[in-house]
C-alpha cells in the first residue's frame, strides 16, 4: 500500500497527536477521517482482487494440462502475496511434476504448505494450553450432580401381551400324502 505525500503529512500528524496528546483542530480531526476511510478502501479493494485472483487460479487449475504456463505464472504470484497453497495445488502439481518448473513449484509448496501446517498446531495447542479447566458436567463429582435434576414425566408401562403358544409359532406339519399304487393310475 503506498500512500501519497499529502496523506503522509496527516498521518504524521495523526502519530505526533498520539504521542503527544493535545487537542486536535476540526481540518485535522476531518483529515484523520479521511485518511481511514482511504486505507478502509483500499484493504476491501485488495481483498476483492485476492479472491479475484485465487478464483481465477481455481479455473487455471480446473483447466490443467492445457492452463499449465497461466497456471504456473498465476500460483507464482499468489505464493508471492502470501497465498498458502491448497491441497488442490499440490496434487497438481504432483501430477505435473515432468516439466521443470512445475517440480520447482512443487517442492517450494512442499515447504510452504509443511509451515503453514505446523504454524496452525502451534496456534491451536498454545489455545489448548491456555484455555481455562472446567470442570466436566457429565461425570460425577460435576456440577451437574450437585444440581437437582429436572423431573421427566416417566414413560408408560409396555403393554403385556400373552406368549405365543408354540403351535401358533410353529404350525404342525402336514404329512405327504403317498402316491396312489401303479394299478390305479390310468393312463391317459
Amino acid at each position: 500500500m503506498a500512500f501519497s505525500a499529502d496523506e503522509l503529512r496527516v498521518l504524521r500528524r495523526a502519530l505526533a497527536t498520539a504521542l503527544n496528546p493535545a487537542p486536535l483542530q476540526d481540518e485535522d480531526v476531518q483529515d484523520c477521517l479521511r485518511l481511514a476511510e482511504s486505507v478502509d478502501d483500499a484493504v476491501r479493494e485488495a481483498g476483492r482482487l485476492r479472491a479475484f485472483l485465487l478464483a481465477d487460479l481455481t479455473r487455471y487449475r480446473e483447466a490443467l494440462p492445457g492452463s499449465l504456463p497461466g497456471y504456473l505464472e498465476l500460483l507464482q504470484d499468489a505464493l508471492a502475496a502470501g497465498y498458502d497453497p491448497a491441497a488442490d495445488d499440490l496434487s497438481a502439481l504432483r501430477t505435473l511434476r515432468s516439466h521443470p518448473r512445475a517440480a520447482g513449484l512443487l517442492e517450494r509448496c512442499q515447504v510452504l504448505a509443511e509451515r503453514s501446517v505446523r504454524a496452525r498446531l502451534a496456534r491451536v495447542s498454545q489455545a489448548v494450553a491456555t484455555a481455562p479447566r472446567t470442570r466436566l458436567l457429565a461425570l460425577p463429582g460435576g456440577r451437574a450432580a450437585d444440581e437437582p435434576k429436572p423431573s421427566t414425566p416417566k414413560p408408560p408401562a409396555p403393554i403385556k401381551r400373552p406368549a405365543p403358544k408354540p403351535s401358533e409359532v410353529f404350525p404342525p406339519r402336514r404329512r405327504p400324502v403317498p402316491p396312489p399304487p401303479p394299478e390305479e393310475r390310468v393312463a391317459g
